[in-house]
């Protein structure tokens, strides 16, 4: 192979490379990501955990990871990326998903989330009550 040229990881063994550190544990210890339907052959549809009550759903379109999933809070949460009303996290408010490399993976966006929750101006809104969802 030239020197400069990379290997572009076919997308379902990127995924289940994404699978394996989910499920092991491997990397950041304060979240967690694992698949909603073992049987989905196509890997799509996944469901990580930031420390605490945060469930975040993510959907890997068959574009990824040349393209970002989409990212939706389940638990309600009160952060300037985050859609009031759907949970959807905004790409436009959220420079991860905005500035996608093909590079970055699911653990990313969920550190980066865990991230922006600690920020001052986030850290300041008012949350809702624990256990409410969108």
């Amino acid at each position: 192979m030239p020197m400069g040229t990379s290997v572009v990881v076919p997308r379902n063994f990127r995924l289940l490379e994404e699978l394996e550190r989910g499920e092991k544990g491997l990397g950041d210890p304060s979240v967690s990501l694992g698949m909603d339907d073992s049987d989905d052959v196509y890997m799509r549809s996944w469901t990580g955990t930031i420390l605490g009550p945060h469930n975040v759903k993510l959907f890997c379109d068959k574009d990824y990871p040349d393209k970002p999933p989409s990212v939706r809070f389940y638990s309600r949460v009160n952060m300037t990326c985050i859609n009031q009303e759907t949970g959807l996290v905004e790409p436009r408010h959220f420079p991860l998903l905005a500035n996608w490399r093909r590079e970055y993976t699911m653990e990313d966006i969920l550190t980066e989330l865990k991230r922006e929750m600690a920020v001052s101006y986030n850290r300041k809104l008012q949350q809702p009550p624990d256990g409410s969802t969108f």
